[in-house]
């Protein structure tokens, strides 16, 4: 299969390397990056241990695949999707963070668009290297949810490539899910500039499971299916096996780069506004981290 990666970071590094073993992989990253891997190739460490000499390229523009993995922080889907327009792609798959990125990457490409979710722990250690910090799971079928014959293509073609991956039919409940674990860990770790394992002991459990509860509860507003039971076992479980991982949201403060917080504490704030609800906590964490990208000049 011939794939495109936009947005080659750390995790999208990590799974295009792993696809470069059996497929034709195009990744679009930045210049640095892009010239090491051109030079010595991909060099994946950690958990897989191998180097892979995909194509590479810094501009994403007029680029023709059978897929294309959207890998972009949520604030540039709107650009990657309309440099991605540019192009042919048969089908187009996200595998980002937060919520909405589907709709934006729907309204300007002509191609069904899958959701995705992916738990493996990467970490660009520098340019041309990447650290497959935690083994995990790809998720993804129709953003919208129901059966998908293109989703099911795409999941062979990951499988092969030695990702563990889930074709779903239930996406919609998968994204509000993965939401309330991201609202309960990110922002908290990202404050306090700790590990994921933090959140599991107090005093920062109490914030972690008030904000998972309430994205659990803006979701069943939205008429998707996801208890407070549920949220907090999968935000508990993804804590216990990445409890010494560094999450994205923490890694970007500590790198003063901008956030995806509108896409996650962000979206449960709007979503719930929507829907008459309160969030207090997610509203506190989403205006901490926002004041501290002002403050830095980022937002």
């Amino acid at each position: 299969m011939e794939i495109v990666v936009f947005g080659a970071g750390s995790l999208g590094s990590l799974v295009g390397g792993l696809l470069a073993q059996v497929h034709d992989v195009t990744l679009v990253t930045r210049s640095a990056h892009a010239d090491a891997i051109r030079e010595h190739g991909l060099e994946l460490t950690g958990e897989f241990e191998t180097v892979v000499h995909p194509e590479v390229t810094t501009d994403g523009s007029d680029l023709a695949a059978d897929l294309a993995v959207v890998a972009v922080k949520s604030f540039d889907t709107e650009t990657a999707a309309r440099t991605l327009s540019t192009g042919r792609f048969d089908a187009v798959c996200s595998l980002q963070n937060g919520m909405g990125n589907e709709a934006t990457l729907e309204t300007h490409l002509d191609a069904p668009i899958l959701a995705g979710t992916a738990t493996y722990g990467a970490v660009r250690r520098e340019p041309g290297v990447v650290d497959c910090t935690g083994l995990g799971e790809v998720v993804l079928g129709a953003h919208d949810g129901g059966p998908s014959p293109v989703a099911d293509r795409v999941g062979t073609a990951f499988d092969a490539a030695d990702l563990e991956t889930t074709v779903a039919d239930d996406m919609p409940r998968r994204l509000w899910e993965k939401l309330a674990v991201n609202a309960g860990i990110n922002a908290v770790t990202a404050l306090a500039r700790t590990e994921n394992g933090a959140v599991l002991e107090r005093p920062a459990i109490e914030i972690a499971r008030t904000a998972t509860r309430e994205a659990a509860r803006t979701a069943r507003a939205r008429d998707v299916s996801l208890s407070n039971r549920e949220a907090l076992a999968a935000m508990t479980s993804v804590a216990e096996r990445t409890a010494t991982n560094t999450s994205s949201m923490c890694q970007d403060v500590r790198a003063g780069r901008r956030t995806e917080i509108d896409a996650i504490n962000g979206f449960v704030v709007d979503g719930a506004e929507a829907t008459g609800l309160e969030v207090p906590t997610n509203r506190v964490l989403t205006a901490l981290i926002r004041t501290w990208e002002r403050g830095q000049g980022i937002r």
